[in-house]
């Protein structure tokens, strides 16, 4: 409890350098929002117009002062109005998160469910060319970008099979769970193919350690079942680097996936950053960024949370 506290009592400080940080550094992105906003409409503008729409936008004054006013906006749960789509921006984030999320999940689970037994197999034929394979079949997942694969996937399906994957607006899971998990699914087996690789060789790796330790020789010599060291006894502990390397993976994906989103035209969260820093849309980007960053920060927690429940050895620094 006392490691919880001490962690949550970080949050606010680390969320206020991240904000500090993303204020100033797209603030130094040439250009301003109204200009980016109305395009060569801007030119139209009278410089009394122009100062009112200053005004509404709050850039009208320095950049420390600006902080402020988003900084006491922040404090009473007022991330901002955006300037592109002139909504609150809170309201438009926790709009496009659920997209992000769910792809996140699948990618998760589909990295996992092929990357741990894969990473279990090339461990335990290790000196087979099986086991072989699945390492070069590793390497290749991991040196794939998921750009060229995504390409490849709408590629293959347009030219070999005569169809695009399902584009067009984006169906949340509650309104239509078929069409949801058709728009999903490609870039879910996208994302996942490169982690899944991932997954494979820590696995491996760390099940090669594990397989040599005293307390697996001794469950053999017991006459436990090859099947029951290794899933029983070695996995458990075989797995904690895989969790810390899922945690790390999941916060990047919570933060959106921006190049797979803009391939297949998802309005996910990574899309929406994009778009905004290229609309100079200051409090859509600082609130996104914040958003991203607390995500990232519970999944960490979250991680050595389960350390503890994967090895009771672990303690995480109670005294």
């Amino acid at each position: 409890m006392t490691y919880l506290l001490r962690r949550l009592a970080v949050f606010p400080l680390v969320l206020i350098g991240v904000s500090i940080v993303v204020f100033v550094a797209i603030r130094m992105v040439p250009g301003d929002a109204i200009t980016a906003m109305l395009g060569t409409e801007a030119g139209l503008l009278t410089p009394a117009q122009r100062e009112a729409l200053s005004v509404y936008f709050g850039i009208d004054q320095p950049w420390f002062v600006q902080y402020g006013r988003w900084l006491a906006g922040l404090l009473h749960g007022n991330l901002g109005i955006s300037s592109t789509y002139g909504k609150p921006v809170l309201e438009i984030i926790l709009e496009r998160f659920p997209l992000t999320l769910e792809l996140a999940l699948l990618s998760m689970l589909i990295a996992l469910v092929v990357g741990v037994p894969a990473g279990v197999f090339a461990a335990t034929h290790n000196e087979k060319f099986s086991g072989l394979g699945v390492r070069v079949a590793a390497m290749i997942g991991q040196s794939t970008p998921n750009f060229v694969l995504a390409l490849l996937i709408i590629y293959t399906l347009s030219a070999g099979f005569g169809v695009l994957p399902a584009m067009g607006e984006f169906s949340p899971l509650w309104q239509d769970p078929l069409r949801n998990l058709g728009q999903l699914i490609l870039p879910a087996i996208t994302l996942g193919f490169a982690f899944a690789a991932s997954v494979t060789r820590i696995s491996r790796s760390a099940m090669l350690d594990v397989l040599s330790d005293d307390y697996v020789r001794t469950a053999r010599s017991k006459g436990v079942s090859a099947r029951g060291v290794i899933w029983r006894h070695a996995l458990p502990n075989a797995l904690i680097p895989v969790v810390t390397l899922s945690g790390i993976e999941f916060g990047y994906l919570l933060g959106g996936a921006v190049i797979v989103e803009q391939i297949y035209a998802l309005p996910g969260l990574g899309r929406l950053v994009l778009d905004a820093i290229l609309q100079r849309d200051y409090a859509l980007v600082q609130g996104a960024v914040l958003f991203i960053a607390f995500n990232f920060m519970i999944v960490n927690l979250l991680v050595d949370l389960a350390y503890v429940a994967l090895d009771p050895r672990i303690r995480l620094g109670e005294q």
